[in-house]
């Protein structure tokens, strides 16, 4: 087992978070957490000494945009990592091959590669409760052929396609009802910046990626996903509530 690893996370409605320490669980002593959430983040520089867990969520088969400009702030002097992209039960298409090359980019050297399972940020009955008592059980698991890679290195391959496929935002923002306190939770935690703090129950459709953290941060719940844009979310992953996905481990 590793004395310490970083686990380095974009994680707007904590899914991603929960999933990547159940993965670190079994691989170190000692776990920091470096969080690319917010636009108030902040990066690091890692050694070679080091050791990194990556985590991003997966949006339409590809990493938010946000994140891979947040990981320009990471540096890495042939640092090992291990990636993960954590995905709502349909797929995770691109998104892991994207994390390892961005990676990559700010010098470390990926050795093994997960793709994860989490709750639907949107359709909250796909994947519902999970990661659950089951996928620690397997992450856990996954532990020593990660260990040994973080000690031999080696080169890994992953499913994906360059380019990436395209990935065009939805111009929905959500709703707000009456029960807005003007409180300015949602826009202090926004990770694009899209909502005023002077006028929280505005939010720029420019700006906004639907990532559901404003709707799970609200303390009054006043914050949700548009009905109809729910029902049609809703309708389409329907048969994705009685299907399990497994992770999957690359080495």
């Amino acid at each position: 087992m590793q004395k310490h690893l970083t686990v380095v996370h974009f994680s707007p409605t904590g899914g991603t978070r929960r999933a990547a320490l159940l993965l670190a669980e079994g691989l170190a002593e000692r776990i920091d957490e470096l969080d690319l959430t917010l636009p108030t983040s902040t990066g690091r520089a890692f050694g070679p000494q080091d050791a990194v867990l990556f985590a991003g969520p997966v949006f339409g088969g590809r990493l938010p945009v946000l994140m891979t400009q947040r990981l320009k702030n990471c540096t890495g002097e042939g640092t090992p990592a291990v990636t993960a992209a954590v995905y709502g039960n349909r797929a995770f298409e691109d998104a892991l091959l994207e994390l390892n090359d961005c990676v990559t980019a700010q010098g470390f050297r990926v050795v093994a590669s997960a793709a994860l399972v989490a709750e639907h940020s949107i359709s909250r009955a796909v994947a519902a409760g999970r990661p659950d008592g089951a996928d620690r059980e397997q992450l856990l698991g996954f532990a020593p052929a990660i260990l040994r890679k973080l000690a031999s290195g080696g080169d890994i391959s992953v499913p994906g396609n360059r380019p990436y496929r395209a990935w065009t935002p939805s111009r929905a923002v959500p709703a707000v009802s009456e029960t807005c306190t003007a409180c300015g939770q949602c826009a202090a935690q926004c990770p694009a910046r899209a909502i005023s703090p002077d006028d929280p129950k505005h939010t720029d459709p420019e700006r906004c990626f639907l990532c559901m953290r404003c709707i799970a941060r609200c303390p009054q719940h006043a914050r949700t996903y548009p009905a109809k844009a729910q029902a049609m979310v809703d309708q389409r992953l329907a048969p994705l509530r009685t299907v399990r996905r497994e992770n999957e481990l690359f080495v």
